[in-house]
């Protein structure tokens, strides 16, 4: 399968899955019911989960299955689903062994300004999803992106995921949207992170419910070329991100609205 950047510069596109691996079922599962909805809009599709989450807020929660048994496992879904693959790296020496099995690595918010992260992402020839680190204005990632291509690799999307807003709280400004539109690379909304209520108690909280109002209104603004959501089957029993993930029987009718939206734009 040849993935190419251009697409995402020219079609909508959803990336989403469960926000860690888990058992090998569900993520089959979860991965399947996305390929077959978004399908029926024309949607470009892009798998993501995380083999590792670097940041939890509590030392004791599950992680994931680790570099080894995770890149398996989105191996896996890619060869079962031919689907594109996306999953974070947290550390430069990781980022050519992702690159043998996803298509785009993204660079998490908190790491958003490391340069040598940025630089070996870049090397791998992959396209780098940055994501803006909640700690930075939209004009900020311009910079980023300059590492990545500064390094020979033109391939960048850029990702919007909420600002910090006091404590515990993250707030969306949509004219950072149009900011990071005018720097010439995709932009992303990431919905499903802008809606948590980060380090809320012992887990991180969230907002799922105005998911769907979110979503369509960042489309709407004609500036989004990509949406990424995390889903599951069953949220409340999902041993990542179970208070902001949207459950996986909502993403049909969300899917319904974009399509209308983009008929009009």
């Amino acid at each position: 399968m040849k993935f190419e950047y251009k697409n995402l510069q020219q079609e909508f596109f959803i990336i989403a899955g469960p926000c860690v691996l888990e058992d090998e079922k569900t993520v089959m599962k979860i991965a399947e019911f996305l390929q077959k909805e978004t399908q029926k809009y024309g949607f470009q599709f892009i798998f993501k989960s995380s083999y590792e989450k670097a940041n939890r807020t509590s030392a004791r929660s599950y992680s994931g299955p680790g570099l080894e048994k995770g890149l398996q496992l989105l191996a896996k879904v890619k060869k079962e689903f031919n689907l594109s693959i996306l999953t974070d790296i947290h550390l430069p020496q990781q980022a050519n062994q992702v690159a043998e099995v996803a298509d785009i690595l993204q660079i998490p918010a908190f790491l958003s300004r490391q340069t040598a992260l940025l630089q070996a992402a870049a090397a791998t020839g992959r396209i780098v999803n940055i994501k803006k680190g909640q700690f930075m204005a939209p004009e900020d990632m311009l910079p980023a992106a300059q590492k990545v291509t500064a390094a020979g690799n033109p391939k960048v999307l850029l990702t919007e995921r909420g600002s910090s807003f006091g404590y515990h709280n993250l707030v969306v400004d949509f004219r950072g949207f149009a900011i990071m539109n005018d720097f010439g690379f995709p932009v992303v909304y990431d919905v499903t992170h802008s809606l948590q209520r980060p380090s809320a108690g012992k887990t991180s909280g969230g907002t799922p419910q105005f998911a769907q109002m979110m979503a369509t209104a960042a489309v709407a603004t004609g500036k989004v070329q990509g949406l990424f959501l995390e889903t599951h089957p069953n949220p409340t029993k999902a041993l990542s991100d179970a208070d902001s993930m949207l459950p996986l029987n909502e993403i049909p009718t969300l899917l319904n609205k974009l399509d209308k939206i983009l008929q009009m734009r």
